[in-house]
């Protein structure tokens, strides 16, 4: 049970950190504004701001890693 629990958190984690990656790249992001209850949709705000936090810093450990270089195209 708890490692379902463990793999369905990191799934979820994925899936927001996955989503802030389209934000960044592309300004995409789930229209919150059409979700009527307040409370789902603060709970998803904060949902889509962990894993803005996981995004970021996932590119700080890359960026000091050096198997990771940085390409401008």
């Amino acid at each position: 049970m708890l490692g379902k629990i463990v793999h369905l958190s990191i799934d979820a984690l994925l899936i927001s950190a996955f989503l802030a990656g389209v934000k960044r790249t592309t300004g995409l992001t789930p229209a919150l504004g059409q979700v009527p209850n307040k409370d789902v949709r603060s709970w998803l705000n904060s949902y889509l701001e962990f894993g803005e936090y996981a995004f970021d810093f996932a590119v700080v450990v890359f960026g000091r890693s050096s198997s990771f270089e940085r390409k401008r195209s």
